[in-house]
Order: structure tokens, then C-alpha cells, then sequence
């Protein structure tokens, strides 16, 4: 494939490319690139938002350039800034390691593992000191040029904390290009900011400079910030079908097109003429969403359980009827007085609630259904009998079972 041809399937989708004629000129004069994308665990699993770049990498991969992933085991103990307004919760290095371990699983649902070089950044970084942190980084930036961020710029003019450690973080990621000599370093538009400071240091030291692709970001369910399992907004790719299955389902109708766009690579054009037919009535938008969760679950599982988790939501949603499996949560008869339990601290025995406060709200909200039928009162003491079903929301269903 020429040069033009490959920058034109590699561009697809970016948002920013800086630049593409360099991408080109790379092309032109290197058979084979290095292509860099990092993630820090700062949590145990990937979303459906990390598989827009990884999905941009196998694009890489697939034109026979070099793929590296960087697992930021020891710049997730400083935590990335971008987009924050406050200090990131630091992680210890026990919670980092355990967050990795389910990693390269992940990834390799998306990309092909034997062609692809995982790379922790603490390789190179645990064996650092004071002098070089001093030389190799600190004395590369200067503050001015830092501050030009928008999220430190934010936090500085509203006299909130920045932390020094912090100023170190887009350093620590520029240098992991350094260490690997990246041609290009893929990521979301909120870290535009970390990649082109990666690409002065490379300049710095007498490096060609990488280029910079930035990509869209996925927003998480709510519609409103980006995909994050902080946010408990995400779309786990380690998740089961059915429960990934129930959560694309509960998209917005306006947040669905986004989805088909980005995950399913919709094109423009045909997302118009979609829209067209939902609003003459010739489509319904449920009918998309089903697409949409059907080839999701399909892509990271198969199309046999895709089906099945198809099969199960029309059961429960549009049926209403109870699942085929569900969990079962064994109740201590101390519990019971009379035959009948208080209905929060049934909810809270459950396990599925963070607490009394929630398990009152749900009620009230009418979302908690003891076998069908709907608990709006959240001082009701409810008959107990062995292997009834309890339904919290949407999604969550469980079956009592009563020990000793």
C-alpha cells in the first residue's frame, strides 16, 4: 500500500493530526513506524473509550508498523491531571499492580498480542534518582509553558492546588516516547497537551519528533462527561454480555448515534439518512440500539452470546419477565420477625446498595419490586418466603433464599 494510501486509512477519524505532512514524509521514508499508545491501571478494567485508540493502533498493527502499549504502572501512582480540577487520588503500588494484571486480556481482544510490545514505564523510571528526575525532566519545561494548559491555567487562577508532582506527569508520559523513540503517539483529545510535550523532549534530544493523533472521546452513559470508571458511566469490555448489553440498551437516542458513529465506525452520510427514517417513522430507535449492543457484545465476546444476551433483554424488558439466571443472597432467620423483613435492610443484605441512604432513594423512586410487585414505602416490613425475587432498577434482580 503507498504512503498516500495508508496515510488516508490512518487519518480516518482523528480529530487533529500534528502534522500530516510529516506522518507522510515518515511514510515515505520509514518501511515501518513506531506507534505508541500509553494507559495507566488506575482501575482493573478497560472501556469501550480505550477501544477507539486501541482500535486506531490495529490499523497500525495491521500495515505492518510497530505497536507499543504502555502500561503506566508507575505513572499511575502520580495520576494524570488532564481534565481535572483538582488533585488526582494517588494509588499504591499494590493497588496499580493489581489493576494491570487483567490488562493484557484486554488488550488483546482488540489487538494482536504477538504483535504487539507491552512495556511497563517503571522499567525505566524505578531506577531514576533525584539528579536524574532534575536533569531529564524538570530542567526540559519550563513552568510558564506548563501553566499554558487549560486545566492547570484553571486551578491557578482559581487558586486551587496544583501540585508539583503533578507538573512532573506530562514529563514522565513525553519521556516513555524518549524511551521507545515513538514516530507517533496515539490518544484523546484531552491529552493533546501530554503528547506534544513528548514530542519537545524528543526534539530536545536530537530525535525526530513524534506525531500527534488525537481521537474522540466516548461520553460514558450519562451523555455528558467522557467515559470513565471513576464516573461509573463505562462500558466494560471485560463486563458480561448481558450486562453490556442492558447498559447500551439504557443510551439516550441522542447519545446512540455518537455510539454508532464511534464504535461502529457509522459514517456521516449514513447516520443522516438513519436519522431521517426515525423522525418520518419508518424506523424505530430501539431497533438501532439493538444493532448497536448486538455487534458490541458480539466484537468483544461472540455472536453466539450476543444473541443469547438479545434473547435475555427482550425477556426482561420487553416481556418483563424475570431472567433466565440470577444471583442468589442467603438471609440469616434472625433477620425475619414474624415472617417479615424491614425492605432497606433486606436491600442492604443484598450487597448490591452502598448504603441506607440509597437503598431509601430507590424506593422512593419506585425502582425496588419484591416478585413484581412495586415497594414505594421505605418503612414497609415485607413478607419473606424462600426464593423470592427482588428487582433493584432496571437491571439488578436476586433471589432470597433463607439460611439459619
Amino acid at each position: 500500500m503507498s504512503p498516500e494510501e495508508q496515510l488516508q486509512i490512518l487519518t480516518s477519524g482523528c480529530v487533529e493530526v500534528i502534522t500530516e505532512e510529516e506522518l507522510l514524509e515518515r511514510l515515505k521514508t520509514k518501511e515501518r513506524l513506531t506507534v505508541k499508545y500509553g494507559a495507566d491501571p488506575t482501575a482493573p478494567d478497560l472501556h469501550l473509550g480505550h477501544s477507539i485508540p486501541l482500535n486506531k493502533l490495529r490499523q497500525f498493527q495491521e500495515l505492518g508498523h510497530r505497536v507499543v502499549f504502555i502500561i503506566g504502572d508507575f505513572t499511575a501512582m502520580i495520576g494524570d491531571p488532564s481534565g481535572l480540577s483538582q488533585t488526582r487520588k494517588q494509588l499504591s503500588r499494590e493497588e496499580v499492580e493489581k489493576n494491570a494484571k487483567t490488562y493484557l486480556q484486554q488488550v488483546g481482544k482488540i489487538l494482536n498480542l504477538n504483535k504487539t510490545e507491552i512495556i511497563f514505564n517503571s522499567q525505566w523510571f524505578s531506577s531514576m534518582d533525584l539528579e536524574d528526575v532534575i536533569n531529564q525532566l524538570a530542567s526540559k519545561y519550563t513552568l510558564a509553558r506548563m501553566l499554558e494548559r487549560d486545566d492547570f491555567a484553571y486551578r491557578f487562577k482559581s487558586e486551587k492546588p496544583i501540585y508539583i508532582h503533578e507538573l512532573l506527569y506530562p514529563l514522565m508520559q513525553g519521556y516513555d516516547s524518549l524511551m521507545i523513540s515513538a514516530d507517533v503517539e496515539i490518544g484523546g483529545t484531552d491529552q493533546k497537551f501530554n503528547m506534544l510535550v513528548g514530542r519537545e523532549l524528543l526534539r530536545e534530544n536530537r530525535q525526530p519528533p513524534q506525531i500527534v493523533m488525537t481521537l474522540p472521546l466516548l461520553e460514558g452513559l450519562d451523555g455528558v462527561q467522557k467515559m470513565s470508571k471513576s464516573l461509573n458511566n463505562y462500558v466494560g469490555l471485560t463486563e458480561t454480555p448481558q450486562e453490556m448489553f442492558g447498559k447500551l440498551m439504557s443510551l439516550s437516542d441522542e447519545l446512540m448515534w455518537r455510539y454508532l458513529g464511534l464504535l461502529l465506525n457509522y459514517s456521516e452520510s449514513k447516520i443522516t439518512k438513519l436519522k431521517s427514517r426515525v423522525e418520518e417513522g419508518e424506523l424505530n430507535p430501539i431497533d438501532m440500539k439493538m444493532e448497536l449492543a448486538y455487534r458490541v457484545v458480539a466484537t468483544y465476546h461472540n455472536e453466539e452470546k450476543a444473541e443469547k444476551a438479545k434473547e435475555e433483554f427482550e425477556k426482561v424488558f420487553r416481556k418483563k419477565e424475570i431472567p433466565s439466571k440470577i444471583e442468589e443472597v442467603w438471609i440469616d432467620k434472625e433477620y425475619i420477625k414474624d415472617g417479615k423483613i424491614w425492605i432497606i435492610k433486606l436491600l442492604l443484605l443484598s450487597g448490591y446498595l452502598s448504603g441506607t441512604r440509597e437503598a431509601k432513594r430507590l424506593v422512593s423512586q419506585g425502582a425496588v419490586k419484591v416478585n413484581k410487585q412495586q415497594i414505594s414505602n421505605s418503612d414497609a416490613d415485607v413478607p419473606v418466603e424462600d426464593g423470592m425475587i427482588i428487582q433493584i432498577g432496571k437491571r439488578k434482580f436476586f433471589r432470597v433464599r433463607i439460611g439459619e
